[in-house]
């Protein structure tokens, strides 16, 4: 058997970092494959889970493997609180592809269009993730599947469908685009086949998006604030989606 450093450098190359104990725990409860995991205290890493992720205590019992502090900090950039790194098979491009182009829809898909903040997109996939929205995608060039993104989406990638497209390659459905302009979203019912879309944080929604938007939403805002954080409407968003027909899944 091999030893768990020469494990993880043979499946480095293309792998997603899941890093710290709830990034894999989340992942592994999602169906990740997971070929190699590392703890700096295994048996605190399983006492963990015994505590707060029983349903994969016993996965984690047989990945996870025990290496000492400054060989898991060789392995990651950022050492976790927790101690605990793996990596995952990164889902297949055409399976989430499928997924976004399924039709009918029980569930919107986000769209972050040229999204600039590592950490807000990673914020916003775990929202998605947790209103078992179909998917997120970014326009532009931030790598939805970057380090600092999965790191912030708390490894609920894996639980959602992520990819970056075009524009014109965006999934089928009525297209609502969060602007300041809009009508007051709180007129509206978001219908499950929904495609919701938000600018980025320095520039708002691109032209090109702007005009092909269906319709126009803002969120209530106080006069003289000028925006909210990009996680805080889209979890807006989705909470209204949730509470005017859609729902998380059971």
């Amino acid at each position: 058997m091999t030893d768990p450093l020469s494990r993880w450098r043979a499946h480095a190359q293309g792998a997603v970092l899941l890093d710290g104990f709830h990034a894999l725990k989340h992942a592994l409860r999602f169906g990740a494959e997971v070929p190699v995991a590392v703890a700096t205290d295994r048996r605190a890493a399983l006492a963990l889970a015994e505590e707060l992720a029983g349903d994969v205590r016993d996965t984690l019992d047989a990945l996870l493997t025990e290496v000492s502090g400054p060989e898991y900090a060789a392995l990651v950039p950022r050492p976790h609180p927790t101690g605990v790194a793996a990596l995952a098979v990164r889902p297949s491009r055409a399976a989430n592809l499928g997924t976004l182009a399924r039709t009918p829809r029980t569930a919107p898909v986000v769209v972050l269009d040229n999204p600039r903040n590592l950490g807000n997109a990673g914020a916003v996939i775990r929202l998605a993730a947790g209103f078992g929205a179909t998917g997120v995608v970014t326009t532009g060039t931030l790598d939805p599947w970057h380090p600092t993104v999965v790191r912030g989406g708390a490894g609920l990638h894996f639980a959602t469908a992520v990819e970056r497209l075009d524009l014109d390659d965006l999934p089928a459905g009525p297209l609502f685009a969060l602007d300041p302009e809009g009508e007051d979203i709180r007129g509206t019912r978001l219908p499950d086949d929904a495609v919701l879309a938000f600018g980025s944080e320095r520039t708002g929604l691109s032209a090109p998006l702007r005009a092909r938007a269906d319709h126009l939403l803002r969120l209530p805002m106080r006069p003289q604030v000028s925006s909210y954080n990009l996680a805080t409407s889209v979890a807006m968003t989705l909470y209204h989606w949730s509470a005017t027909g859609g729902a998380p899944p059971a």
